[in-house]
Formats: C-alpha cells, structure tokens, sequence
C-alpha cells in the first residue's frame, strides 16, 4: 500500500468510516447509560426498554471501540509531525469542549433538584485540568475517566512523536507495551506499572496501531499476530468491567457476548485496515463523527438529570430518544461555536510559544503543510472517546 497521508487515493473514504465507527461507539455508551445502567425510570429498566435492554448491557463496549479509533487515527495524525506540534494538536481537539462540558454539567446537576448532588467548587476546578484523577477530586461527570486513560497513552506515545514516527518505531512500541500490559497484568499490585502499562485497555491501543500500519504499508503476518494478541488479551482485560456490567443488570448477560461484540469491533477496523469500505461516502458521517465527542462529554449525568426530572411524565422511549435528538443538537453547537473557535484560538498562541524556543534552523526544517495538517486533524479528531 501506498505510504500514503489523508490525500492519498484511498484515505478520504477510509476515514468517513472512521467517523461512522465513532457514531456508533457513542451511540452505544449512551445507549448503556441510559437504558441498561444509571439511570432511573422509576421501574425496572428491562421492563421500561424490553427489547432494547439486554443489547443496551454490552453499550459499554463502545469504549474499546474508542480506543482502538484513537490508536488508528492518533498514529495517522502524528506521522510525520513534531512533538510540539503534537502537543499543540492534543491540547486544542480535547480541552475546549471538555471545558465546556464540565461547566455545563455542573450548573445542570446544580440547578436539578433529585439526581446528582452539586459539585464542590475546588473538584470542579481540578476537573478543568483533566488530571482530577491523579490530584485526588472526583469526576464532575463518570465518563471523563477515559480521558484519563487517552491522556496517558499520548504521553506515552510522544515518545514516539519525539522520535519520529515510523512503521519500526511504531511497530517497537506495541510490541513493548504489550510486553509491560502482561507484566502489569501479571504483577496487579505494582501501583506505578498499572498506571503506565494499563493493562486493561493498552490492547485496544496496540490494536490501533497495528491497524493503521497495515492501512498504511499493508499487512503482513506480524501485524495480524499483533492484532490477535491484542484481541485475545483484550477479551480478558475486559472482564472487570463485564463482571461490573453483569452485577448490576437486571437480567443475565453472558460472556460470550462480549467475546462476540469485540470480534465485530476488530472485524469492522480490519476492514479499515484492508480497504473494505473504500466506497463509503457521506458528508453526514463527517458531521456525525465531529459531534460525537461533546456528546460523549455531555450525556451521561445531564441526561440521568432529565431522566429523573421527567421520569413518569415522559414515556422511556419518547424521553430517551428526545435526549439523544437534544444533546447531539446541542453537541453540534458545541462543536461549531465552543471547539472550532477556540481551538484556533489556541492553536496560534500555543504554536507561537512553543516556537520560542526554537532553534532558526528548527523552524525551518519543522514548517508543516498547513493544508495537509488541517485534512488530517479534520480526520483525526474524536475520543473519545478519541483520538
């Protein structure tokens, strides 16, 4: 395959489909969230949804979906770019709206009497710096903690930014950091190797990864065992959560569907990887997939609140359905008025700053095309929940 970037006779097409991919990995969280797990409708949840509960127990399966998203298109963006700019890059995509979604849950779980207590003005601050984890607060929303896990899989990827990225370079860090997610895995009460290997969702990233090099340069027998390994061994660093998911459901969920919903997940990036969807068009699936990551930041305790404020006046179906229409209406604003103007904002002041402490020659050598960066970061934003 052509060692191609986003205009490339194929990649256009190819990354519409990732925006499709990441609709329907949001679609599923919030699918989760409201209609198998949080929320409350006054009556069980299986009797309110009957024949969309039970699918609705694997929704959260939509965040693998992310993670192996957000190793494909993080390793697309970055190709070929500086440290800085991959900085520059991570900053601008991720705080603007995520800004905007801790200030709008907060206000909403403040000012709706019955469901979520208010927040604490010093954990809200924390939240804004998107470290509240390792500072000790408590999320303003339950759905930031995958920000946390994307936060450290950059961190550890800059490595290969500072680098430079290349298919060995790339290749030599999945292979490495599998290695460490099965010692992590191996050894769980080695505190500072959990918090780096990650070892239960580094598969997903690997698995990213390996995608995007065979998008890239085609596959070949190592990359298929990599991308089985991370399977197999996504499939058991699942099991916390699935245990978590099957205790709180209201009806039996076995593990075999889980087994089964990652194999399609995996089927559906392989086909990315191979081409399969190169005919896919559809303006619409861009736009999909650029709302798609306020929504991951916006629905869950904003649409629990709703849910509790509405319940029993408002029948389940008519609610949720009414709250996925509303907050991806109020996600494209988000993205249209709040990210985009920000984050070019941003991006010039923070460029500007880093550029200082250049070299002359370093300026030169590292002067990207703007144009090809602005198609790929187009393409390369999302999650999550994203990339």
């Amino acid at each position: 395959m052509e060692d191609g970037g986003v205009g490339d006779g194929h990649g256009p097409a190819r990354l519409v489909v990732l925006d499709g991919l990441r609709l329907l990995a949001v679609l599923m969280v919030v699918a989760y969230h409201y209609v198998a797990f949080g929320s409350e409708w006054g009556v069980p949840r299986g009797e309110a949804f009957p024949g969309l509960y039970r699918p609705a127990a694997y929704g959260w399966l939509g965040v693998p979906l992310f993670f192996l998203i957000s190793g494909f298109v993080i390793c697309l963006s970055c190709w070929g770019r500086s440290l800085s700019e991959f900085f520059t890059s991570r900053v601008v995509r991720l705080f603007p709206a995520y800004w905007f979604g801790v200030a709008a849950t907060t206000a909403v779980v403040a000012a709706v009497p019955g469901g979520t207590g208010p927040r604490r003005w010093q954990d809200v601050l924390t939240n804004l710096t998107m470290l509240e984890y390792p500072l000790g607060a408590p999320y303003v929303d339950g759905v930031y903690w995958s920000l946390w896990v994307e936060a450290r899989f950059y961190l550890l990827f800059a490595v290969v930014v500072w680098l430079g990225v290349s298919y060995r370079r790339v290749l030599a860090f999945c292979l490495l950091w599998s290695v460490a997610g099965v010692v992590a895995t191996a050894l769980p009460g080695v505190a500072w190797l959990q918090l780096v290997a990650m070892p239960e969702h580094c598969w997903f990233f690997v698995g990213g990864l390996a995608f995007h090099l065979m998008w890239r340069s085609g596959p070949d027998l190592l990359l298929w065992l990599l991308v089985g390994f991370s399977f197999l061994a996504g499939c058991r660093g699942v099991r916390p959560t699935y245990r978590f998911a099957a205790a709180h459901a209201e009806a039996p969920l076995p593990e075999w569907g889980v087994v089964v919903l990652l194999a399609v997940c995996y089927l559906l990036m392989a086909g990315v990887a191979l081409g399969w969807f190169r005919r896919v068009r559809g303006r619409w699936l861009t736009a999909a997939g650029a709302v798609t990551y306020p929504l991951y930041l916006l629905h869950q305790y904003i649409g629990w609140e709703v849910i509790v404020a509405f319940r029993g006046r408002v029948a389940p179906w008519v609610l949720a359905v009414g709250l996925v229409v509303v907050l991806t209406a109020v996600s494209w604003l988000v993205q249209r008025y709040v990210e985009r103007p920000v984050g070019r904002w941003m991006k010039g002041r923070l460029r500007a700053a880093l550029a200082k402490g250049a070299l002359p020659e370093e300026q030169a050598d590292r002067q990207p095309d703007r144009q090809a960066e602005e198609r790929a970061g187009r393409q390369a934003e999302g999650v999550g929940v994203r990339r």
